[in-house]
């Protein structure tokens, strides 16, 4: 296992300068590390690390078969904590997902047996199949870190992060996920098929790892310290004030449409809370620092946009009718917004 450079951000500001550095470094590893096993899904990828360090959950919509639960097994790989993987199906129950109780008859008293949520990572395959009573038991765990079961409260690990797949085609014996709880997700990806020559590449790779020894080489993992450092040194990004009035911008255009673009009015019911505010700002800023930068662009924000407001905004039944969706409508919105 490859040793972490030094990392303490609290020795002035040329070691705060040195470990940002080293930190985007071993990010940037990561990722590389992730992308040779996972061909033709950089924005996937990409977005499992925004999620990570903007301390988010992820929402990840597509076909069977594009590599979605492989990429989180292999981002848990590279990480410190433990992962687990949860089929969703419409007979499992909330005990299933958070844990229960146990009766203890040789002293009468109930010990707390816990469920796989309280893993560091967890992903929550086909989430749109369980019921109404699972969806809320998750709801919690996402929005408040904990999870409740009788009269006690117990709370989640600081590391937390799920990743919640759904198959946009087959939708019988599916649950529509409520408003409250989309809210809850930091993105929502879409994932599509491989071009030509990915598809090539991944055929190529599949033969080759099938062909190869079982690769015993040490691996990059990143320890839980230095996430939780890779968090606080984004929130130290520049933002000029003129980013900052574009990004909320955006969002109130979510709300009040026509006034940023005739054309747009009576597109919308219902726009994106604050919670959007927060999320784009923050995931804005990660993907700055992935990159290598100190500061955040405009084009951090529109390259954000979609995956923060499309499962945010609710499409009126005039737009519905038409045929539009919730991502022509951001197209749009950043399209008439404008940019500084």
């Amino acid at each position: 296992m490859e040793q972490s450079p030094n990392l303490d951000l609290n020795k002035g500001a040329d070691a705060q300068a040195y470990s940002t550095a080293a930190l985007a470094q071993r990010f940037a590893a990561l990722r590389d590390q992730v992308g040779r096993a996972i061909l033709g899904q950089h924005g996937l990828i990409e977005r499992l690390l925004i999620a990570l360090l903007a301390d988010g959950h992820l929402l990840v919509e597509g076909a069977p078969g594009l590599a979605k639960t492989t990429a989180v097994k292999h981002l848990a790989a590279g990480l410190e904590g433990d992962f687990h993987r949860i089929q969703f199906t419409p007979d499992l129950l909330p005990a299933d997902l958070t844990g229960t109780e146990i009766y203890r008859p040789h002293d009468g008293s109930f010990r707390f047996d816990r469920g796989p949520i309280f893993h560091n990572l967890l992903l929550a395959d086909e989430v749109n199949r369980a019921p109404a009573k699972v969806q809320s038991a998750l709801l919690e765990a996402m929005g408040e870190r904990q999870v409740t079961v009788g009269r006690e409260t117990y709370p989640l690990p600081e590391l937390f992060l799920v990743m919640a797949t759904q198959n946009p085609i087959e939708q019988e014996g599916t649950y529509p996920l409520p408003e409250a709880q989309l809210d809850r997700f930091l993105l929502h990806v879409r994932v599509d098929y491989p071009d030509l020559e990915t598809e090539r590449a991944i055929l190529r790779l599949n033969r080759e790892q099938a062909r190869r020894e079982p690769d015993d080489a040490p691996k990059l993992v990143l320890t839980q310290a230095e996430v939780f450092a890779a968090r606080r040194a984004i929130l130290n990004l520049y933002m000029a004030p003129e980013v900052e009035d574009y990004l909320v911008h955006l969002v109130m255009a979510t709300r009040r449409p026509g006034a940023y673009a005739r054309d747009l009015d009576g597109w919308l019911r219902f726009g994106a809370s604050p919670r959007a505010t927060i999320a784009l700002d923050r995931c804005a800023r990660a993907r700055a620092w992935l990159a290598g930068r100190d500061f955040v662009s405009p084009e951090d924000v529109q390259a954000l946009a979609p995956d923060v407001l499309r499962h945010r905004v609710l499409l009126s039944y005039e737009a519905e009718a038409e045929g539009r969706c919730a991502d022509d409508f951001v197209t749009a919105l950043l399209a008439r917004v404008p940019a500084p």
